[in-house]
């Protein structure tokens, strides 16, 4: 059994630590015995999108989304296709906004995305900056790090990955964060987000065996101690840290 990860652009989308999600990814997939294969996704390549087992795309600034715009714009396709067929993804800040409709920048202009689920950005004056904690009906209590001034909404049909505890979350007024459509999780959690959270790890590595394979698998257990320390270190911070808006 083999697990294969694409990691899209990872020279331009990479920020506060967010390649920790390919190692956590990797680590918890091999402790079970299943192969782990990253494919690293740079511009001007030609991927073939069926062989990916989950998609990864990190953060980035304005420059960097609009550089990888009109390639990325190249794959929508193909990339809705999948993710209608069970792709997982993990889609952070800059990555989530680019899979909504669109990014309107602060200086007026869009970047256009591909439209993969009903939701769009737009740019705030102030940057919202902390830790954060987000309640989901799907994965429990959710821990993370924000860095963000972008403003993201909703469409009527799209579910969040949860509701606001601490924080700022989507855009700051209407108390939820991310978004959880198919087996897709847009999130403007840093820090990284899935060593926080292994449970949502371990969710990913289920949905891509699922898709790859056509059935689910008890994954193997793991002492999760250090996980768990991690988690609880990330919510007290949280708890008693202030939130900044710059």
């Amino acid at each position: 059994m083999k697990i294969t990860i694409f990691y899209l652009y990872p020279d331009l989308m990479n920020l506060y630590g967010d390649i920790g999600n390919i190692i956590a990814l990797k680590k918890r997939i091999e402790w079970r015995n299943i192969e782990c294969k990253i494919e690293e996704i740079t511009l001007g390549q030609k991927p073939d999108f069926t062989k990916a087992d989950i998609l990864f795309l990190g953060g980035g600034q304005d420059r960097g989304q609009k550089i990888i715009e009109k390639e990325l714009l190249s794959h929508k396709e193909e990339i809705k296709t999948l993710i209608e067929k069970g792709l997982p993804c993990l889609l952070i800040c800059g990555g989530y906004q680019l899979f909504g409709k669109y990014f309107k920048t602060t200086d007026g202009s869009t970047i256009n995305g591909i439209e993969a689920f009903d939701a769009w950005t737009i740019a705030g004056g102030k940057r919202m900056i902390g830790n954060i904690i987000i309640e989901s009906p799907v994965f429990g209590r959710i821990v993370g790090f924000e860095n963000h001034s972008g403003k993201t909404y909703l469409g009527n049909n799209i579910s969040p990955l949860g509701k606001i505890i601490k924080g700022y979350g989507n855009n700051g007024t209407d108390g939820t964060e991310g978004i959880l459509f198919k087996n897709v999780i847009g999130t403007y959690l840093h820090g990284p987000f899935l060593p926080k959270n292994f449970q949502i790890t371990d969710w990913f590595i289920k949905q891509a065996i699922k898709y790859r394979y056509g059935q689910g698998i008890n994954l193997l257990s793991l002492d999760n101690t250090f996980e768990k320390m991690a988690f609880h270190e990330a919510e007290k911070r949280a708890i008693y840290a202030k939130s900044l808006s710059i």
